[in-house]
Order: C-alpha cells, then structure tokens, then sequence
C-alpha cells in the first residue's frame, strides 16, 4: 500500500498554508475595494500559478506546488472537497419558498433574463464556434448547449452579496432580485448536469446503448425527491436535532453529512457531486426551522476556510497570460452582458417596473462570479472548451460582478434621496414596546401607523406580516425594520418603538431586536422603501448605535441623537 512521504505532507500542508494565507489576504483587499472576496482569491491564485510566480520564480513555484507524484492528487482532492462545501452554501442562498410566492414578475425576469443570453450564446457557438475556440470544437449539442448555458446563469450569492452592501437585500425589490436569480440558478444547473450528462457517464446504465437517458432520467427524479420529500424530511428532522443535539455542532455535521451524501450519488449517476451538494443546500436551506445564526456559522465556516482553497486553486490549473485572447474576451462579454440586460429590462419593463429598475435588475443579474467560474472549470475538465474560452469566462465573471454594485448604485440614483429621520415624528413612537413576539409588535406598531396614515390597522398589520413571512427583517445590532406597501398612500410613514425585553425577528446575529422602525411607503413607487431601509441599515451599521438611543430620553433626544450622526 502505498503513502505520502513526511516530505510529501510538508510540502501539502506548506501549499495550503501558502494557498489559504494568500487567498484570504487578496480577498480582504478585494472587500476594502468593495469588491466580492471571490475576486481577490482567484487573484491570488493567479499571483501563485503559472501566469506570475511560475513566469518569474519557476522553480519556487514548483517547489511549492508539484506537478508531479501524490501531491497535485491530494491537492485536486481537497479542491473537489473545497468546491463541493461551497456549492452546499450555495444552495442554502437559494430561498425556494420566497421565488414561489413572488409572482409572475419574477417567473418572467427570471426566465426572459435566461432565454435572451441563452439563444445568443447558442447562435453563436452553433454558427461561429471559431469566434469561441481557437482548437476543435466538440461535436453535436453538447458545446453550444454548455456556451448558451454558461452565458446565462447568473451567480446568486454575489448577487445576495451586493444587494447586502447596498442595504437592498430586506427590501420587495431585493426579494425580486433574488427569486429570479434562484430560478435562474436552478434550471442553470440542471442544464449543466445535461450537458455532463452528454460528456459520459460513470458506466454501465440500465438503458444500455443511451446513457444520456439514464442521466436525464436520474437526474430529474433527483430533482423532483430532493425538492419535494427531501425538503419534507429535512423539515421534519430539524426541530429534533436543535432539540437533542448540540449546537451547532449537530445541525452543522449534519448539513455536511447530507450535502456528502447527495454530492456522491450525483457523482455515481454521472453528473458532477457539486450538483448533489448545491440542491441538498437548497432543500436544507428552505426549512423555516433553520435559524439565520446557524445559517451564518456554516456560511462562514465554509466561506472562509473552504472556498478560498478552491477558488485560488483556479490560478495553478491555467496560464492566464499564455491562454489570454482579446477577441474571444470581447465575444463572450458582448453575449452576456447584451443578453442578460437586455432580457431582464425586457421582463422588468411589461412587468410594471419602471425602467430605472428595470435596468438596476438587469445589471443585478449580470453579476455571474463563482458560478460561472466553477461551470468553466468543469467544462475545461471535461474536454468541452480549451483554456483561451475558460480565461475568457473567468474574466466575463470577474468584470461583471465587480460592475454590478457600481451600475445599479448609478442606475437607481436620484436628486433626492429620502432620509429616513425626515419621516419620523413624535406621533409614530411607542418608547414602551410591550410586545413578546415580532407579530405583536408589528400590531402595536400598526395601530400607530393607522393614526399616522388613516389606513386601518388591520391592513397594515396584515400587509407587513405578509412580508415579514416572506423575508425575515431582523438586522444584526438590535434592528428590526418590517414593512408594508399600501395602495393609495400618499406619502411614506415610519413608525418605530423602543422593546426593553427585545423580540427576536430573526436577525442574522441571532440577538433579539430592540429598536423596531415599521416602514409604510406607497405600492406603486419602490423607491422609497429601497431608500428608508438603506438609510436605516447605515445608521444602524455602527456598533453600540441601539443602546445609544435607548438611553435617550423622549423623542426629542431621539431625534436629535439620529440628526447629529447626518
């Protein structure tokens, strides 16, 4: 039986330290500038591959990272194991229940912001591959279907991300956002399990001489068990492990252990284990049993050990400067973004939206990042493209998601921006919270609302837990900011209370909320919501801002404590 040599696990555990230490402090600068983390990891990959040390230090560099003997074997096995956890995050991103309840808009933006890129990328790698692929092109369906599929996935944890720095994640144009990145995800993937389903399959099939069958097959049955009984089982099981197991020791081994399981059975039938682990992601994330501080410490777990491994990993397969083709960069960026701007504002635009929202969706969709990346490595694995296209779309990936927070900032931008301190008023505040629960809060709160706005306060209430149902509104620091859009109301309201017990509105940190703020903005104009609730979500970022106010005494001081800070 043979082993790794001591001089072969120095040399492991050196390359992960150099891997991990450098991915994680290019993905910190990444974040300085704004910028998603992922782009600064696979930077820092491309800094300690072939394209930059290997160029100048060759022999550092392959000291470091061998070619050669069990090394590179274990390094790829814990790359796959890496990508394999990431895609489990993935999947939780996915808010399932949120997508179906949101409507025909985002069905149609979702599935319009698809077919548009969809169509191009397979036009034009049907017709003109050359403009794709310098060397052979693969034969029948398979290179146009991955092309067209590539070209209109879109990547939703960038996109959580951005519309999270943009203080747009709570709000019915964020959710709108990100159900339409969901679905857009989901049928993106299971195109992709057809395309490596056309590639080859993992051997003999009970529908000998149609393997493709068998993955079809196999694939959708999976599909359909794990959304519906798995989603049933997982929902079942969790309150059990919360309540007789520790945490979160014992809710997090058993994510992994799920997302293993299904990663290895979508390996076995032929289509690629991050599949497996990306829907079981999806179907443990659905349960409303999972409690957001759970939900974050495996996100962070993950996404801060795991994920940086793969994605700087990415930089040592390929020669980003060899393998670098202006033309084919230009193509596949001109498809992309053409396709899924144009979709999308298509879809926004006979949906209602107006057209600066429109647009804002559109580049929101745009952003394609992790998963375009982890679908070109596949395809490079699988012999489908070569690595000029590969560059090309990891380029395509970088550049679009860093574009998107900058062109949806300038898109949704206006003369003047609402301040949410403008709004309150002495008549709006309740300084003695006594509700136990975040639906009773939200009826005390609405009682106020309807003195404010002369809307009953059953349709406030009921409006705002609608929404609270949909989308937890807790932010981290004590904040709590539910909302409700009523027709007809001429100008938005906030009404807000001070809890002294706090109520728990789910927030990320898992603290209970303090300082509650109900927002009231008009159905037929999302601009005001988007800006209370960001102007909110700044004033609140600053640590201790909570307790500040509630050592205030009365409204004035409240008020002025809030203007003092701009």
């Amino acid at each position: 039986m043979e082993s790794l040599s001591g001089h072969d696990l120095a040399i492991i555990f050196l390359a992960l330290a150099v891997l991990l230490g450098a991915a994680r402090l290019f993905g910190e600068a990444a974040k300085r500038l704004h910028q998603p983390a992922v782009l600064g990891e696979i930077l820092a990959g491309v800094f300690l591959g072939p394209t930059l040390l290997g160029r100048l230090f060759p022999e550092l560099q392959a000291g470091i990272f061998p070619s050669t003997g069990g090394v590179p074997l274990v390094l790829n096995g814990i790359s796959s194991l890496a990508v394999t956890l990431f895609m489990l995050v993935a999947g939780m991103e996915v808010d399932l229940s949120s997508a179906l309840r949101q409507g025909k808009a985002t069905l149609h933006i979702a599935l319009w912001g698809m077919m548009l890129p969809f169509g191009l990328g397979w036009i034009v790698a049907d017709f003109f591959p050359g403009l794709l692929m310098k060397g052979p092109v693969p034969g029948g369906v398979v290179f146009p279907l991955f092309v067209a599929t590539a070209l209109s996935i879109s990547a939703l944890p960038v996109i959580a991300k951005i519309l999270k720095d943009l203080a747009l994640i709570k709000t019915d144009f964020g959710a709108v956002i990100v159900s339409a990145a969901t679905i857009n995800d989901l049928v993106g993937w299971m195109l992709f399990a057809m395309v490596l389903g056309f590639v080859g399959t993992a051997g003999p099939t009970p529908f000998d001489g149609f393997p493709i069958l068998w993955v079809v097959v196999m694939t959708l049955a999976f599909v359909a068990a794990m959304l519906t009984l798995g989603r049933w089982a997982i929902h079942r099981s969790m309150p059990f492990l919360q309540a007789h197991t520790s945490w979160p020791g014992g809710v997090l081994g058993f994510a992994l252990t799920g997302a293993l399981a299904c990663a290895a059975f979508t390996e076995y039938i032929g289509i690629h284990a991050i599949f497996g682990a990306f829907l079981f992601g999806v179907a443990f994330g659905d349960t409303s049993h999972l409690r957001e501080r759970t939900r974050d410490t495996l996100d962070q777990f993950i996404s801060f050990i795991f994920a940086p491994l793969f994605f700087a990993s990415i930089g040592l397969r390929v020669d980003f400067i060899s393998n670098f083709s202006l033309s084919t960069v230009l193509v596949v960026l001109v498809i992309a973004v053409a396709g899924k701007l144009g979709g999308c504002y298509l879809a926004g635009v006979l949906g209602g939206m107006g057209r600066r929202e429109s647009l804002a969706i559109g580049f929101a969709q745009n952003a394609r990042g992790a998963m375009e990346i982890i679908l070109g490595l596949l395809a490079l694995h699988a012999g489908i493209i070569d690595e000029s296209l590969f560059v090309a779309l990891v380029v395509m990936a970088m550049l679009t998601s860093m574009a998107a927070g900058w062109t949806m900032e300038r898109v949704l931008n206006r003369a003047k921006p609402i301040q949410f301190a403008d709004l309150l008023s002495a008549k709006g505040y309740a300084p003695d919270l006594s509700a136990g629960t975040n639906e009773a809060a939200i009826a005390e709160l609405a009682k106020l609302g309807a003195s404010l706005t002369g809307f009953p306060a059953e349709e406030i209430q009921g409006r705002a837990w609608e929404r609270e149902e949909l989308v937890p509104t807790g932010l981290p620091g004590g904040v709590a900011i539910p909302h409700a859009r009523l027709p007809g109301l001429a100008k938005p309201a906030i009404v807000f209370g001070l809890s002294a017990q706090g109520v728990d509105f789910n927030a990320p940190d898992g603290l209970p909320s303090h300082l509650v703020f109900l927002i009231l903005t008009p159905e037929d104009d999302p601009r005001p919501q988007l800006e209370i609730v960001s102007g909110i979500a700044r004033e609140f970022s600053r640590a201790g801002r909570v307790e500040e106010l509630a050592r205030c005494k009365g409204f004035t001081e409240i008020l002025a404590a809030l203007r003092a800070h701009g």
